[in-house]
């Protein structure tokens, strides 16, 4: 992957969501050029559903976006509780490096344990294990696809104002945040 300048890049988060089974969650895709915004686009998961990895595509597929794109992101592997990214899935239909940025690496053992308490466990793990290995690249905790860690970090690293959460992953969770409870949480 050769990055321009200001590569561009989508970021997605989830804004707060009542802790009832099904509900409509809501999804932020932020776009920066570097790390100035660009552009946004807005979505619904389920919550602890299976609809994730096409919400995403169907917020990029056949808009202005897409083509301009350097790379994807996502705010971890899954939106809404535990509406699991297909990471391999992702990166495929849309042709783009896709990863799932997480602030540090997570208790998988208590991940797994949660998600047993969930319909179709099995295949919400298998989804999570298909991701592919957590990197940590540059000060970033990652799992990619189409880019290789090294790629990955020097991009995160690009795209990066300060800390170690990307730009545009910082904007989706404080527009997300502000637009379901009228004003932005603290922590991005």
């Amino acid at each position: 992957m050769r990055l321009p300048r200001f590569p561009r890049v989508i970021g997605f988060d989830d804004g707060p969501f009542p802790r009832r089974a099904g509900v409509a969650v809501p999804l932020a895709g932020v776009v920066c050029a570097g790390t100035r915004f660009e552009g946004l686009v807005w979505g619904r998961v389920r919550r602890d559903g299976w609809n994730a990895t096409d919400a995403v595509c169907r917020l990029l597929e056949g808009g202005k976006f897409l083509p301009q794109l350097h790379a994807v992101l996502l705010d971890g592997i899954a939106f809404g509780g535990f509406n699991v990214v297909d990471l391999p899935l992702l990166a495929a239909r849309l042709e783009k490096p896709c990863v799932a940025v997480m602030r540090r690496p997570p208790d998988l053992d208590a991940v797994e344990r949660a998600l047993r308490r969930l319909p179709r466990a099995d295949a919400r793990w298998a989804k999570l294990l298909r991701a592919g290995p957590i990197h940590q690249v540059r000060g970033f905790t990652f799992q990619c696809q189409g880019a290789t860690p090294d790629e990955v970090g020097e991009l995160l690293q690009a795209i990066t104002d300060r800390g170690h959460v990307p730009e545009p992953l910082r904007l989706a969770h404080l527009i997300g945040s502000a637009v379901v409870t009228g004003e932005s949480s603290q922590r991005a």
